[in-house]
């Protein structure tokens, strides 16, 4: 008898798309497993008014997200709007495996940790322009309107690069999204190039920051696979990428090391070009204070400890602002 892996997803066709990059080459090379995607709706799809750093249901008095018998640690309220249902049905065994944008998950619970990293996708940000309209310079943007994003992230680097354009924040999946801005209620968005591509929406002129004027959040591009320690997974082994897992790895150490939530300035990009490992940074104590930018480089060995390295130089240069 054939053996059935459950996989759990949000249920938006963004993650659905997400799932699939990681269950179809598992069903190619593997026939004898037969596959389930089980689709449910999170506390953050439910309830779209939410801002995204609100406490809601699920976090504890002290911070922590309780999962099955324990907790996951510091809590990421924005985040675990949209992981912790996945996670409680995992605990409960009603799914095998989450499948995460890894950029949106919260600290990982002990017991649950990630057992694979996809191979990264496109891991920049995209200015995307309402149906019909040419990107010509950020001061062409139309006036009177905002650009839409939720990220603050996003925000403060976008405010420095176009100062005078005001952001404002944004809810919804990606295409409820573009229906507001179509709708004339924005004069462009900001949104992951990945997300975009996964969806195949390639009709919109979209202005592609690089990673130097837009650094990315940590594991953006990269999916994550979330499972229950101590069982065998080896058929994930055909969507391991052990230089995503690495690079992915530094970033969340960065992140980590900074004990940032959702909510907070903060951004990392790791790139690991053959035996070297760069890790370029940002970040600022709060929303009104500046920005710190650096990086470092060396041996790809060594990447959570250059993490490290790079976030307490970070934090000095806010705390001696």
């Amino acid at each position: 008898m054939n053996r059935e892996i459950r996989f759990g997803s949000r249920d938006s066709a963004l993650a659905i798309a997400q799932a699939h990059l990681i269950m179809d080459p598992i069903a190619r090379a593997h026939p004898e497993l037969r596959l389930r995607l089980v689709t449910m709706k999170t506390h953050g799809d439910l309830h779209p008014e939410l801002p995204l750093g609100q406490v809601v249901d699920g976090l504890g008095a002290a911070g922590q997200r309780t999962v099955g018998q324990g907790t996951t640690g510091p809590a990421s309220p924005g985040k675990a709007l949209f992981t912790g249902t996945l996670e409680q049905a995992l605990a409960d065994g009603e799914i095998d495996l989450c499948v995460h944008s890894l950029k949106d998950m919260s600290p990982v619970v002990e017991n649950f940790p990630i057992i694979a990293f996809s191979t990264r996708g496109d891991p920049r940000d995209v200015l995307v322009l309402p149906k019909g309209r040419i990107f010509e310079g950020f001061e062409r943007l139309e006036r009177g309107l905002h650009v839409g994003s939720s990220s603050l992230r996003r925000r403060l680097q976008f405010q420095a690069l176009a100062p005078g354009i005001t952001v404002a924040p944004i809810r919804g999946n990606v295409p409820t999204r573009l229906a507001k801005m179509d709708d004339g209620q924005y004069s462009a968005l900001m949104l992951a190039a990945a997300g975009l591509e996964r969806l195949r929406i390639r009709d919109r002129e979209a202005y592609v920051f690089s990673v130097e004027e837009m650094i990315p959040a940590a594991g953006q591009g990269t999916l994550a696979v979330q499972g229950r320690r101590g069982e065998d997974y080896g058929f994930l082994d055909t969507v391991r990428d052990r230089v995503s897992a690495a690079e992915a790895e530094a970033e969340q150490t960065f992140i980590r090391t900074l004990d940032c939530g959702c909510g907070s300035p903060a951004a990392v990009y790791a790139k690991i070009s053959g035996s070297e490992i760069r890790i370029t940074a940002l970040f600022a104590t709060d929303a009104e204070s500046p920005l710190f930018r650096d990086e470092i480089s060396g041996d790809r060995e060594t990447g959570l400890r250059l993490a490290e390295e790079l976030a307490r130089r970070l934090l000095q240069k806010g705390q001696g602002q």
